[in-house]
């Protein structure tokens, strides 16, 4: 048997250490370290709560309005532009902008304070066809060409009136209007 390590009488042997000890040491240091700081994270946010909270927004009771500059380009109606072609023709007296409703051919010389005193009923331009589907808990869907809508008594509905009354007629739920139309299922 031969000896691999020379030793000389008087020295001690040197114990050797092993590289993949210190590794595991260094990650269980580690761990340690990051479970700790988890652990102690949430109370310090607990304490410090004014730090990572949300920042209320800034109120002021001043209306001034910015200081910011007006636009350089404003729109303007095409109808508000006069007409500068070739500058002979004559102003004309005709308004193209439509301002009034005119009144019924029967009403022109006479009753025109009666017009003036009330409001007239005008129709809702393009009425729409309304459908119901469903009636339950005091509500009522029903469609037209737009869309699906679910409404209640007093509900405004798409053509300005108002949901009246639900009611049941021969088995049947009906919704009356305020404009006095009754819609059947």
């Amino acid at each position: 048997m031969t000896d691999p390590i020379d030793l000389d009488d008087d020295e001690a042997p040197v114990p050797v250490a092993k590289s993949g000890r210190s590794g595991d040491r260094v990650f269980a240091v580690a761990g340690f370290v990051l479970a700790t700081a988890a652990a102690f994270f949430p109370w310090y946010v607990f304490f410090n709560q004014e730090s990572f909270g949300i920042a209320p927004m800034g109120y002021t009771d001043t209306r001034d309005l910015p200081e910011t500059p007006g636009r350089a380009v404003v729109t303007v109606s095409p109808l508000a532009i006069p007409d500068e072609e070739d500058g002979s023709a004559p102003a004309s007296a005709f308004d193209p902008i439509i301002t009034a409703t005119v009144p019924e051919s029967g009403d022109q010389g006479n009753g025109s304070s009666r017009a003036l005193s009330e409001d007239p009923i005008q129709p809702f331009p393009g009425k729409p066809q309304y459908r119901l589907l469903h009636v339950a808990n005091g509500r009522a869907l029903i469609e037209d060409r737009s869309g699906m809508y679910i409404v209640r008594i007093g509900s405004v509905l798409p053509d300005n009136s108002r949901l009246a009354t639900l009611e049941q007629r021969d088995g049947k739920w009906v919704i009356i209007t305020s404009n006095g139309e009754v819609i059947q299922r």
